[in-house]
């Protein structure tokens, strides 16, 4: 008689701290004293605070433990958490991973625009990066946005590309689409 397959189990959690690495290392230490594998993290800085976002593997009661020590450390090294259960994200083997990397003069709807437009062609969002910074020439503030999307099987890609570029035109943005390429260490 054989066994059934354990399902994995995932813990995500959202921190946001002043002192980067100490969030870190702490959400990173408790993670492996409850037994439980951080699978992905994602770090940033935003003013004063960094957001940690960290996706954690781990057995059912694995999981519970660390869930329920989490409120002690953030109130004990002043952070705040958000932490939700999540499964495995769904195998989408005929979809195509293409990145949008945009610049321009800096607009607060620009992000709204980008969001709506893949929204409006059925395309999912990745990722998502996005950093404003002074132009040295003019010190008129820019921005660079870099989108990972997913396109769904079955997109016509040469006109999906058309329809972007037409519309960073319509939008004055300086754009590109490409396929996703893994990085080379």
């Amino acid at each position: 008689m054989s066994t059934p397959p354990v399902r994995e189990q995932f813990l995500v959690i959202c921190a946001l701290g002043s002192n980067s690495m100490e969030l870190t290392n702490v959400l990173c230490r408790v993670s492996q004293e409850n037994r439980c594998a951080i699978t992905s993290t994602r770090l940033s800085r935003h003013g004063e605070h960094s957001a940690l976002v960290l996706q954690i593997a781990g057995s059912w009661d694995a999981l519970a433990r660390l869930e329920a020590s989490l409120p002690g450390l953030a109130k004990k090294h002043h952070f705040t958490l958000s932490v939700t259960r999540s499964g495995v994200q769904e195998p989408r083997p005929q979809a195509l991973p293409y990145v949008a990397y945009v610049s321009s003069v800096y607009r607060p709807d620009i992000l709204n625009e980008l969001c709506q437009f893949f929204s409006d062609h059925k395309v999912e969002l990745e990722n998502l990066t996005c950093d404003t910074y002074l132009a040295p020439q003019t010190g008129g503030t820019m921005m660079n946005a870099t989108l990972t999307v997913t396109l769904p099987a079955g997109t016509q890609i040469s006109w999906l590309r058309d329809q972007f570029l037409d519309f960073a035109d319509s939008l004055n943005l300086d754009a590109l689409i490409e396929p996703w390429r893994p990085q080379q260490a």
